[in-house]
């Protein structure tokens, strides 16, 4: 089952549309990022939404064999082609024949070998270790890699003309510490898929002041900290004790949040009762006239109208006001979407208003 790509930030919402785009055409596509921030996740995704969801996907990594051993997991060999070779053994581009191979890490491939594989690339045909026949294969190739390719270019560890060949389109995975308003989202999903995985654990979800503070680490091991962070407290049940661990993992790090929140960030809820409680009732006035007009129901109802606004407003702006898909994010109607703008009276930028598009 593929992972799907959780996440409402501007750039997850790109790379999704871009995977769209992207998947029927089979062009070569090399996906970069720092180590954790879910490159195989997008690659089964451009998988899963492609023609060939009902062929094979093969993933290598490229750092974890020798080159003599990476050589014939890609290209098979014949039986006799060195010692152990007892019987003749299909390699990844045949077994992915129709379907994809995703190469992990193709960054530490070893020179030798990147000249085979531009030869593969260009002409889609291979030989076995210790064979003269050719195979022909179709299989679309999905790279990706943690490490700057043009800066190997320079230094001369990387092909530039296999870079190119791999670069037609690149996906481009921004770390997590960039796109914070993904990380609500990323727990809640990992929170229930474990739960469902084992489900004597506990899920309990974050308070909303470790919710922030969560949210302000720079989770310098991206998703798969973050995700590994979860099935921790899922153990535990103890959210404290991940957010003593955290700065362990990597002491250059820390879990202090800031007085005035950046843009983007969670920042910890109001403390202040009488700020929380002038926002929605007069209480300059005196105390028997606050008490009158003080109702719960009335006061919570404009607390929640007032928090689908912002929110609302939040997912149009961060979608450049597509309204067809802010109505997919937050999982309602496009009509209903229309009645809650209307009703709100959620007004666009003054740039966006002078686009007058239509969706």
């Amino acid at each position: 089952m593929t992972t799907p790509l959780i996440g409402v930030s501007k750039s997850t919402i790109k790379i999704k549309e871009l995977i769209m785009h992207v998947a029927n055409t089979c062009l070569n596509v090399l996906i970069t990022g720092e180590t954790g921030v879910g490159k195989e996740v997008v690659a089964q995704n451009l998988y899963a939404n492609s023609s060939r969801a009902s062929k094979k996907f093969i993933t290598i990594n490229c750092a974890a064999l020798p080159e003599t051993l990476l050589e014939s997991e890609l290209f098979g060999y014949e039986k006799g082609a060195f010692t152990d070779a007892h019987r003749n053994r299909p390699g990844k581009f045949q077994l992915a024949d129709k379907g994809v191979l995703f190469l992990d890490e193709i960054g530490d491939m070893p020179l030798p070998l990147q000249s085979k594989m531009l030869h593969v690339l260009q002409s889609g045909e291979f030989s076995p270790l210790g064979s003269d026949q050719e195979f022909k294969s179709d299989v679309w190739v999905i790279a990706a890699t943690n490490q700057n390719l043009e800066k190997k270019i320079t230094n001369r560890t990387f092909r530039e003309d296999l870079f190119y060949r791999l670069n037609i389109i690149n996906i481009h995975i921004p770390p997590l510490r960039e796109r914070k308003e993904d990380i609500p989202s990323l727990i809640e999903y990992f929170l229930r898929s474990n739960k469902l995985k084992s489900p004597e654990s506990h899920s309990n979800r974050p308070d909303p002041q470790t919710l922030a503070k969560l949210c302000n680490y720079p989770w310098p091991g991206n998703i798969r900290q973050l995700q590994n962070s979860i099935k921790k407290q899922m153990v535990f049940n103890s959210w404290e004790r991940i957010l003593e661990e955290l700065p362990r993992e990597y002491p250059e790090t820390s879990l202090n949040i800031q007085e005035k929140s950046q843009p983007n960030e969670v920042g910890p809820l109001a403390a202040d009762s009488t700020k929380i409680l002038s926002q929605f009732i007069d209480i300059s006035t005196s105390s028997d006239i606050i008490f009158k007009d003080i109702s719960l129901k009335k006061i919570k109802k404009l607390a929640s109208s007032r928090v689908e606004k912002e929110v609302i407003a939040f997912i149009l702006e961060e979608v450049g006001w597509n309204r067809s898909l802010a109505a997919k994010i937050l999982k309602i109607s496009y009509k209903a979407l229309l009645y809650k703008i209307n009703e709100f009276e959620v007004q666009p930028p003054m740039k966006e208003k002078q686009k007058n598009h239509a969706y």
